[in-house]
């Protein structure tokens, strides 16, 4: 983690990765929660996701975690609960590699659910 990472990241938040569908009901499956270090915002912003779809955000996370994918559940907060939809996660709709401006170690991430 960057010198500026460890400072402005002091938040947690949790992920839940999604590992694929249940192919009975075709719901999400979705791997062990993982928290991690983040700063987050609440903007409410008419966005397009990666594959064109227009949605409103509700949470915007800033991270240097580079394994959140669209499609994961994403909480602020830390959560050990397996299910991220009774843990109160959203979707995430939307991820942007941003670059590590001041110490060049590792690139930040943008995820938007």
């Amino acid at each position: 983690m960057s010198a500026s990472a460890r400072w402005s990241y002091t938040a947690k938040a949790t992920v839940w990765p999604l590992v694929g569908r249940d192919d009975w009901k075709g719901t999400a499956v979705y791997g062990p929660p993982a928290a991690f270090l983040c700063d987050y915002s609440s903007e409410s912003k008419r966005m397009t996701d990666a594959k064109g779809v227009e949605f409103t955000s509700r949470q915007v996370v800033y991270t240097e975690k580079s394994d959140i994918k669209q499609g994961d559940m994403l909480l602020v907060g830390e959560s050990a609960l397996v299910s991220p939809v009774a843990a109160g996660a959203y979707e995430v709709r939307l991820v942007t590699r941003d670059a590590d401006t001041f110490d060049r170690k590792a690139d930040d991430f943008t995820v938007v659910t």
